[in-house]
């Protein structure tokens, strides 16, 4: 029974782990380096307009570095979902399996209860 719970647990779990770590990912995949990178690119691109640099140098150095903007974002993004992943896979079977603790013990006591109650009325 334990096994069937664990695996219709998991079959719960993954798609909101995924949704989860997808969120987490997205927010996260711009940072400080890829937009120092941006920065860099544009003061470059700038710069050569202001020195009369045609264009047909200027628009290959332009989308180089948006490119590399965008892969640098997809890698990071990447390595984050599956860190994301991981924490929220965990993070969700241990509330999980503290849930399926918390309903047994209820059903314990309850058993209990009902125990202790059909003494009480036995030794009346």
């Amino acid at each position: 029974m334990a096994e069937s719970n664990m695996e219709k647990a998991q079959t719960e779990i993954k798609p909101m782990a995924v949704r989860r770590a997808k969120e987490r990912a997205r927010i996260a995949r711009w940072d400080l380096d890829v937009a120092v990178f941006l920065f860099v690119v544009l003061i470059l691109i700038i710069i050569l307009l202001f020195q009369n640099v045609g264009l047909e140098i200027i628009a290959p150095i332009a989308i180089f570095g948006l490119s590399m903007v965008w892969l640098m974002g997809w890698r990071r993004g990447r390595q984050l979902y599956q860190l994301f992943y991981d924490e929220e896979m965990s993070r969700l079977t241990r509330e999980f399996i503290e849930q399926e603790r918390a309903e047994r013990k209820t059903i314990e006591e309850t058993i209990e209860e009902k125990v202790q109650k059909a003494l009480r009325e036995r030794w009346r």
